[in-house]
């Protein structure tokens, strides 16, 4: 069996006849010189040829990897070389999370999936518990990013009266971000004895988690003037040299949709507006491909998670250490290393499942 029948799914990112054609597509635009004069159009280019040449990459190096390990293998048997036996066996459990990992981003096959994200915590009613919790899901999210290599940016964040976060938009960018983070939107809980209870009582916390995807500039969605309320206000700071004193802070409510975006991290009004601006056609695209799936009678799963009361995840730290998803069941006692940013666990377990109930719903495909 050749290298490209091993791997060729269907609808997946490794269809590398493709991706190679792609590529080399890619390659000649970028080379255009009617293009270096269209910057945006340029820049989307290389974003794209970016993301394929490390699909493309990626893969090769995989397959080199498998084919250099067969051989040695067959010398290993030929000449009865424990050692070297011992060296491909060795190889071989290093590549299972390599090839897991390539297997995981083949089910991400939405348009929208390798794109960068918007992420969204809210914290729920319970003062100042619930804030806190937001704050602590702010910092799994920031951790997992910095594993998965992505960059982020805290776009706006409102912080709570005693301590923690009502809520904050991060900016996640890297290949895919959307396609991963996109398992995590629905409401989240915290099971624990409260730090700020004088009577050390348990407490259940709530927060809810919204991503959506970052679109291209090329896009068309058409935001009327007349269907915007523009706000400016004072950007919040830490105090001394730090303190905005300006109304910088811009706040876009999309009227008809009641979208509202926020940004307060640029250092003028003027690039906070076209911050929010890009922030809302992501959130107006995100509404309109959620009504289109509503329009074909396919399950809302972001609306259905994000209800209160239908949480996705649990966090028990009292009376017992467990983190458990109630879409997939998959759990762990390890709470501890799942707040310091251990999620892909779930998210994979997440994605599998949305798979499987594809191939159910559509069991001809």
């Amino acid at each position: 069996m050749n290298s490209q029948r091993r791997i060729k799914i269907s609808g997946g990112i490794f269809e590398i006849s493709v991706k190679e054609k792609r590529l080399v597509e890619l390659e000649a635009k970028s080379q255009d010189p009617s293009v270096w004069e269209k910057p945006s159009e340029l820049q989307k280019i290389n974003k794209e040829k970016s993301v394929v040449t490390k699909t493309v990459g990626d893969w090769k190096a995989l397959d080199q990897r498998i084919q250099d390990a067969l051989v040695m293998l067959e010398m290993a048997v030929d000449a009865g070389d424990d050692d070297t036996y011992n060296e491909v066996k060795t190889e071989a459990q290093n590549l299972v999370p390599v090839s897991k990992e390539m297997e995981i981003k083949t089910m991400l096959k939405d348009p929208m999936d390798s794109n960068s994200t918007f992420l969204s915590i809210n914290s729920g009613a319970g003062g100042t518990e619930a804030c806190d919790w937001a704050s602590m899901l702010m910092r799994m999210y920031l951790m997992y990013a910095d594993k998965q290599g992505f960059k982020t940016d805290i776009l706006e964040q409102t912080d709570g009266d005693g301590a923690g976060i009502k809520s904050v938009t991060l900016h996640i960018e890297g290949p895919y971000a959307f396609g991963f983070l996109k398992a995590e939107a629905g409401v989240h809980r915290l099971v624990r004895i409260s730090p700020f209870d004088s009577n050390a009582r348990r407490h259940t916390s709530f927060a809810a988690v919204f991503a959506w995807p970052e679109v291209d500039d090329d896009i068309s969605i058409e935001i009327k003037t007349e269907d915007l309320r523009i706000e400016t206000y004072r950007a919040g700071g830490a105090g001394g040299q730090h303190v905005n004193k300006t109304d910088s802070a811009v706040r876009l409510t999309h009227i008809p949709t009641g979208a509202v975006v926020q940004c307060q991290n640029q250092r003028s009004q003027l690039q906070n507006r076209e911050k929010a601006m890009k922030m809302l056609k992501a959130a107006l695209y995100e509404l309109e491909m959620q009504k289109r799936e509503a329009e074909k009678n396919k399950m809302n799963s972001v609306k259905k998670a994000n209800e209160w009361g239908s949480q996705i995840r649990s966090y028990v730290m009292h009376p017992y250490q467990l983190a458990k998803d109630h879409r997939t069941g998959h759990e762990t006692s390890q709470v501890a290393d799942v707040m310091d940013g251990d999620i892909q666990p779930f998210i994979e377990e997440q994605l599998k499942s949305q798979v499987l109930k594809t191939i159910d719903s559509n069991p001809k495909s």
